[in-house]
């Protein structure tokens, strides 16, 4: 058995056996304030491998908060290797496979989310950055701008960072579902975009290597999902350092996506992106 460093929300181990060797991972007990339904991430993380996108599932031991799981050999990524930009075909054509497998048991939309969380923040009186309730309209105008053009839903990850992209003989597998459910695909792309910083350029041609062509209304739709993922992890990130025992600085990560976030909102593109939606 070895810890498996890097989990900001669970402890997990790798465990060699004689038959093979597996990721037992013992979920957080704040999983319900961070939103996450531990039933909901096992069916869709069975849904991911059945469509050969994830990992398969070996045991679910719901009363013991432990999910069992192949373990998968390949090299995992790091922002810095999504940033080289040379494997943006691989990451769309990923997502692609995901995106195809069956229906999650729920839907995922971070305005529910980041509203369910800013309760929480409020309520508990955890930390809240500097003029964040200041953006609320600009949210408002994102979700309205969304609403004129339903774009429809997907099986989505909507937690893509590099760390959970697997190279397996050159061919990405998708792993770790604890946010999984029904989205706009753009969010997804979006999301792959804010986790890893990505520059704008590479994400046109993310864009365009999902749909075929980078469709300025696309592109427009992923940046704004984009920005709405920094904003709303933001106060994950708070929740995680009012409750979490685990050592590592929330409020600093948040803080990074939430810097990145004001500068989205207070920049030139702002408008422009969300006619480029509407």
């Amino acid at each position: 058995v070895a810890e498996l460093p890097g989990g900001l929300t669970n402890t997990n181990y790798k465990v060699t056996t004689a038959s093979g060797a597996y990721v037992v991972r013992v979920s957080s007990k704040d999983a319900g304030l961070l939103a996450i339904d531990r039933e909901n991430e096992y069916l869709n993380t069975v849904a991911a491998a059945d469509a050969g996108v994830g990992a398969a599932v070996t045991a679910y031991l719901p009363e013991e908060n432990v999910l069992v799981l192949e373990f998968i050999v390949g090299q995992t990524q790091s922002p810095e290797d999504l940033r080289r930009g040379d494997r943006l075909d691989q990451i769309a054509a990923a997502c692609r496979r995901l995106h195809g497998a069956r229906r999650f048991r729920d839907d995922f939309n971070m305005f529910r989310i980041q509203a369910r969380y800013l309760e929480i923040v409020q309520e508990r009186d955890f930390r809240l950055p500097e003029r964040y309730l200041e953006f609320e309209p600009q949210v408002r105008a994102i979700e309205a701008a969304m609403a004129v053009r339903d774009e429809g839903t997907v099986p989505c990850n909507n937690d893509l960072l590099a760390e959970n992209f697997i190279d397996v003989g050159g061919e990405f597998k998708l792993i770790d579902y604890e946010y999984s459910g029904n989205n706009d695909a753009c969010f997804e792309l979006g999301n792959v975009w804010s986790e890893s910083n990505l520059a704008l350029e590479q994400l046109d041609e993310l864009v365009g290597h999902y749909y075929g062509r980078p469709l300025r209304n696309k592109v427009a739709r992923a940046r704004l999902w984009g920005l709405m993922s920094k904003y709303g992890w933001t106060l994950w990130a708070s929740i995680q350092d009012g409750v979490s025992e685990i050592d590592f600085d929330f409020w600093e990560w948040g803080m990074e996506k939430y810097v990145r976030a004001v500068d989205e909102f207070d920049g030139p593109d702002f408008e422009r992106l969300l006619e480029d939606v509407k």
